[in-house]
């Protein structure tokens, strides 16, 4: 074999070496492509989906009121208070006589909502939770709110957590048999749930947790509270 043949094999072999380089570069491509698709679609009915679960895809803002919010107060002020409560929690109790002074201090000047924050190691908490949402359909959030927080001591650690919130209900004039009904309902749970996913959303993690015009706030009391709302007004000005 003469030069110019052994000259012409090696070439042929690079020739053949670089067809094989470029082939499996032209494979990686595909399989990037094809990886890419599928993600893509993943994304796709990820959105898709979380478009149209309800209530269980919605995150509220801590910076802003929500049609869905129980509310007191002015809704077009701008000073809003947000407070992300369990109704069995001890510390959310202590709180509930200073959060109805700051209400009833600012009036109309303030606009408060109350969010469900019902944490697990609370048996009965997401069930208060509930029957406060129940009570709401008939229009009395508020009444409910406040005697399953005057009464926490006596259903807290009950079994019969239930047949309590029962007789609450009747105290404060409710249809007991609707009432029975709307705690069993998917939408209320899912109310509940909403609350929760959007207080994780913003970062609590304990109760009571209070968000003033967005911002999170660790008053220990109505001077506190009182003190925090002025500064922020009159930085607002």
């Amino acid at each position: 074999m003469d030069f110019e043949q052994k000259k012409l094999m090696r070439q042929e072999k690079e020739i053949a070496k670089e067809l094989a380089k470029k082939k499996k570069i032209k494979e990686y491509i595909i399989f990037g492509i094809i990886i890419a698709v599928i993600i893509g679609g993943f994304v796709f009915v990820g959105v898709k989906f979380g478009k149209n679960s309800g209530f269980e895809a919605s995150v509220l803002p801590v910076n802003a009121i929500s049609d869905s919010d129980w509310i007191k107060g002015n809704k077009e002020s701008k000073i809003t208070l947000i407070e992300y409560s369990d109704f069995q929690c001890p510390a959310c109790v202590s709180y509930y006589p200073i959060i109805k002074q700051v209400i009833d201090s600012y009036g109309d000047k303030l606009v408060f909502a109350y969010r469900h924050f019902p944490l697990s190691q609370h048996k009965n908490a997401e069930l208060a939770a509930i029957t406060a949402e129940a009570a709401g359909r008939q229009g009395k959030f508020w009444e409910m709110h406040d005697a399953i927080f005057n009464n926490q001591k006596e259903w807290s650690e009950n079994n019969n957590a239930k047949e309590l919130f029962v007789k609450y209900a009747g105290d404060i004039g409710l249809n007991i048999e609707q009432l029975k009904s709307d705690m069993t309902s998917e939408e209320l749970k899912n109310k509940v749930k909403s609350d929760l996913n959007s207080g994780i959303s913003a970062g609590v993690n304990s109760t009571p947790t209070f968000f003033l015009n967005g911002k999170k706030i660790s008053p220990q009391s109505y001077e506190d509270f009182k003190n925090i709302i002025e500064q922020s007004n009159s930085s607002n000005l």
